[in-house]
């Protein structure tokens, strides 16, 4: 069984982005405050992190919520 990984904000930024261009911090932060964003964990830091297992499955769960 393969293990989660938690990502950083600026590898998924990099992920959701055109190629060599990330999507915008504001962009993600606005779909965080809509409720629209991959769960999040806050580190104590204040930094953002997001299990590889939520970020796979959430561009499906868009598509449904769309339908």
């Amino acid at each position: 069984m393969a293990r989660d990984e938690l990502l950083t904000l600026a590898t998924v930024l990099a992920e959701l982005g055109e190629e060599g261009k990330p999507l915008p911090k504001s962009t993600f932060y606005e779909w965080r405050a809509k409720r629209r964003a991959p769960r999040c964990i806050k580190l104590p830091n204040g930094s953002l992190r997001i299990w590889r297992s939520d970020f796979t499955w959430w561009p499906e769960e868009r598509t449904e919520a769309a339908r």
